[in-house]
C-alpha cells in the first residue's frame, strides 16, 4: 500500500465547494475515527492499567518499587525494537492486516498477564505486549495521513490521540470497579480479573478492524469516484516535503531532535500515567474507589486542552510553539507537585493542569513530522521518532522506582522528570523544520 497509489490524475475542472468537501470529510470521519479512537483507547488502557493492578500485585507476588517500575518500562523496550520494521510492513501489507494483526496480539498478551505468579513472569508478558502492540500508534497516524490534508491533519489527530486521556477518565474507575467487584470470583484475584477483562475486547475489536477497514481512500468502496479524487486533492495539495525518503531522514539532525523532544515529553506522560494512582496515595488517598475516580481527573484536564489547543494550533497553522510552551507550563507545575506532595490543596490542582498541558504538547507534536515527512519516510520516520520517544516511558517509570526505594518518596523523582520536560520543550522550540517561515 503507497500513498503514490491515490489517483494520479486529479480533474482540474472538479467542480466542489468547500461545503462539498466538509461534507465528505464528516463522512470520512464518522467512520474511520470511532473505531481506530476505541482502538487506541483499549491500547492504552492496556499499557497502562498495571497501575491500579499495582497494589494488588505487590501483595501477591512480591514486586518492589523499582521491580514495578522496570515492568512498567520494559513495554517500551519490546516496543521500540519492533517498531519500525512493523510499519515498514504497513506500508508493504496494508493497515487492515497490520493493524488487526496488532490488536488481536496483544489482547491476548494482556489477558495472559493473568497467569502471573512472580516478577520475571510479569517482565517477560510486559516486554512480549511492547513487541506485539509495536507500530500501533504512529501506523494510526500515518494512516491518517493518507485521507487528511494538512490543514485537517492536526485537529483530526487529536481526536484519535483524545482517546488516551478518555481511556484515562474510563479506565480508573473501571479498574477499580472490576478489581474490587470481581476479587475472589472463580478464585481469581481482582488484578487478574483486571488484565482478563480488559485484555479480551482487544482480540475481538482485532478481528473486526480485518473486515471493516481500508487500506486507503483508493480502497475504500463506500467513496464515489469524484470522492477519491477530493481525497486525493486534498492530500497532495500541500508544500512539498523535505523528505521522501528514508535515507534523508537519516542524514537530517532535525528528525533526532524532534525524536528527543519526545523522549521527554513521553517521560512525562507516564511518569504520570503509570505512577498516578501511587502520587495519589503519596498525598493522602487511601480509598480504592477514590483513587480511581480522583485519577480520572487529570485526563478530563487533558481532553479539554487538547481539543482547544489543537484547534487553535489549526487555525494559526503554527505547532511547534503551541507543543513547547505547553510542555514548559507542564515542567513547571509538575515541579510545583513535587514541592507539595504532604499538600493535597496544592498538589492536586497542579498535578491535573500538568497532564493537560503535557497532552495538549504531545497531540500538537504530531502534526509536525506528519507534515515534514511524507511517502516512505513518513511510515519510517514517524515510527523512529515514535520509538526514540517511548524510551522515555521505559526510563521515567524506572527512575521514580529507583529513587523511591532509595529515598522513600515520589519527590526526587518528579523533579528529574519535570527538568527533563523542560529540556524538550526548549530543544523544540529551537529547532525549526520543514516549512515554517
Amino acid at each position: 500500500m503507497q500513498p503514490a497509489s491515490l489517483p494520479a490524475q486529479l480533474d482540474p475542472q472538479l467542480a466542489v465547494t468547500e461545503r462539498d468537501v466538509d461534507a465528505l470529510y464528516r463522512r470520512i470521519g464518522l467512520r474511520l475515527l470511532p473505531l481506530l479512537a476505541l482502538s487506541y483507547m483499549l491500547a492504552y488502557m492496556d499499557r497502562v492499567n498495571i497501575s491500579f493492578a499495582k497494589a494488588q500485585m505487590q501483595a501477591h507476588i512480591g514486586l518492589s518499587e523499582s521491580a514495578y517500575g522496570f515492568a512498567a518500562g520494559v513495554f517500551f523496550i519490546g516496543y521500540v525494537i519492533f517498531e519500525v520494521p512493523s510499519n515498514l510492513l504497513l506500508v508493504k501489507i496494508g493497515a487492515r492486516r497490520t493493524l488487526s494483526r496488532i490488536m488481536v496480539l496483544w489482547g491476548i498478551a494482556s489477558a495472559s498477564m493473568l497467569f502471573v505468579r512472580e516478577p520475571h513472569t510479569f517482565y517477560a508478558l510486559r516486554f512480549l505486549l511492547g513487541v506485539f502492540e509495536a507500530g500501533f500508534g504512529p501506523g494510526l497516524l500515518y494512516y491518517l495521513t493518507l485521507w487528511y490534508g494538512p490543514k485537517r491533519r492536526a485537529r483530526v489527530m487529536a481526536y484519535l490521540l483524545l482517546a488516551s486521556p478518555v481511556a484515562g477518565i474510563i479506565g480508573g474507575p473501571l479498574s477499580t470497579l472490576i478489581m474490587t467487584s470481581l476479587d475472589g470470583v472463580a478464585g481469581l484475584w481482582g488484578w487478574q480479573w483486571l488484565f482478563l477483562v480488559e485484555g479480551t475486547p482487544c482480540v475481538l475489536i482485532g478481528i473486526l478492524l480485518f473486515f471493516v477497514l481500508d487500506d486507503g481512500p483508493q480502497h475504500a468502496r463506500w467513496l464515489s469516484a469524484k470522492d477519491r479524487q477530493l481525497v486525493a486533492r486534498e492530500v497532495s495539495g500541500e508544500k512539498a516535503a523535505r523528505h521522501s525518503g528514508l535515507a534523508g531522514v537519516a542524514r537530517d539532525w532535525r528528525v533526532y531532535a524532534l525524536s528527543f523532544s519526545y523522549f521527554c515529553m513521553i517521560s512525562g506522560l507516564y511518569a504520570i500515567s503509570f505512577w498516578l494512582p501511587t502520587l495519589l496515595r503519596a498525598v493522602g488517598v487511601t480509598r480504592p474507589l477514590a483513587i480511581g475516580f480522583l485519577a480520572a481527573l487529570p485526563y478530563i484536564a487533558a481532553v479539554i486542552t487538547m481539543v482547544s489547543v489543537a484547534i487553535h494550533s489549526d487555525r494559526s497553522g503554527e505547532q511547534r510553539w503551541h507543543s513547547s510552551i505547553s510542555c514548559l507550563i507542564a515542567a513547571a507545575l509538575l515541579f510545583v507537585t513535587a514541592s507539595n506532595l504532604h499538600n493535597v490543596a496544592v498538589a492536586l490542582p497542579a498535578l491535573v493542569v500538568a497532564t493537560g498541558a503535557i497532552y495538549a504538547g504531545y497531540t500538537v507534536f504530531w502534526a509536525i513530522p506528519a507534515n515534514y515527512l511524507k511517502g516512505a519516510a513518513a511510515a519510517g520516520g514517524l515510527a523512529f521518532i515514535n520509538s526514540v520517544g517511548l524510551i522515555g516511558g521505559f526510563v521515567s517509570p524506572l527512575i521514580i522506582g529507583r529513587i523511591k526505594d532509595a529515598t522513600g518518596s515520589l519527590q526526587a523523582g518528579l523533579s528529574v522528570i519535570a527538568a527533563l520536560l523542560a529540556l524538550g520543550a526548549v530543544m523544540l522550540a529551537c529547532n525549526r523544520v520543514g516549512n515554517e517561515r
